[in-house]
């Protein structure tokens, strides 16, 4: 690879129209992101018609402010690293289009990226940081325990059986009418919160599976507010908040460091939207203690963003998974 090697990201897996430049795989020239949070919040979660409308109307815009922050224009671009899914497939396709369109217009080579694997790839990000580690990764739509050998070689140890954790903080939220996103506002309340007020179940597994499970949490907590209102009690939203991320951020440490020692791994790494809750970090770090080495990215980069998908790009490129213009969209794309 040549020195200054450019890598241009695109990311459309959902509500986030994402563009950036990264140089050599892991150094940040811009990373323009165009949320349409306020345009789906009033449906208290993201529509996907709607989606794909506003990443059709801002995806040139966006990649432009991206190559002008870079200081660089089209010319200057070696690689073009696009999001293929799992994600929304309207949106992933803006996204997919796009890219080919613009690797056969400026003869760039194509690469198509898997979205969870964006999201470990956040981690190598503006750092020296190298395999081999076991990461957690989640987010709205995932929850993977994944032991990770080297760059694009990947062991998936434990996923969710039905909702994410993320889409569990989302549905809580919104049934205690905080609002959209969930994660952010359940994080915030918490604080203010006694996490021991209400006994939430933690779903468990059979020795050695290391599957998650959210939907029976969120079902407990929307009984609890049935009972609470059908029986005229209060509802201390603070406390609510609090002991649901107690089960949910227990539930995730405790497979994260069983998975790590069943590995042998002395270091364990934080991706995806809920990895910036911060219950989940100071959690971790703590029962991880001198055992475990714990990283995550900057909060910026846990969220959807193109930097991952142009990092992640980058060394695909490198082991020889260039893409051709038959690239396609896939909603449930598996990481391997």
């Amino acid at each position: 690879m040549k020195e200054n090697f450019i890598t241009l990201g695109i990311e459309t897996s959902c509500d986030e129209t994402s563009v950036s430049v990264v140089q050599d795989g892991r150094k940040i020239l811009s990373n323009a992101i165009f949320s349409q949070i306020k345009q789906h919040a009033k449906f208290g979660g993201v529509v996907p018609e709607i989606a794909s409308r506003q990443h059709l109307e801002a995806i040139s815009h966006v990649t432009q402010k991206s190559l002008e922050d870079a200081k660089i224009s089209f010319d200057d671009v070696d690689l073009i690293a696009v999001t293929h899914g799992p994600g929304l497939v309207g949106a992933l396709l803006v996204g997919v289009s796009y890219a080919k369109g613009l690797a056969y217009a400026l003869n760039k080579p194509l690469v198509g990226v898997n979205h969870i694997e964006g999201h470990i790839f956040a981690n190598f990000l503006e750092t020296d940081f190298t395999p081999l580690f076991l990461c957690l990764v989640v987010s709205g739509s995932h929850s993977h325990l994944i032991h990770v050998n080297n760059y694009g070689n990947y062991e998936v140890m434990g996923k969710t059986v039905d909702d994410a954790a993320g889409e569990a903080f989302d549905k809580v939220a919104r049934a205690l009418g905080l609002g959209y996103p969930g994660g952010p506002l359940i994080d915030k309340y918490a604080k203010q919160g006694d996490e021991t007020a209400i006994p939430f179940p933690v779903a468990h597994f059979k020795e050695g599976d290391l599957s998650f499970s959210f939907s029976g949490i969120k079902s407990a907590v929307l009984n609890y507010l049935n009972h609470q209102r059908q029986k005229g009690l209060p509802i201390i939203v603070e406390d609510v908040a609090a002991s649901f991320q107690k089960a949910v951020v227990d539930a995730l440490v405790e497979n994260t460091l069983k998975a790590a020692e069943m590995k042998k791994v002395k270091t364990i790494a934080l991706a995806g939207g809920v990895a910036a809750n911060s219950r989940l970090r100071e959690e971790l770090s703590s029962r991880a203690g001198t055992d475990f080495n714990v990283q995550y990215p900057p909060m910026i980069l846990c969220t959807d963003n193109a930097a991952m998908i142009a990092c992640a790009g980058y060394y695909r490129y490198i082991i020889g998974n260039e893409a051709d213009m038959t690239l396609n969209a896939y909603a449930n794309l598996k990481l391997f």
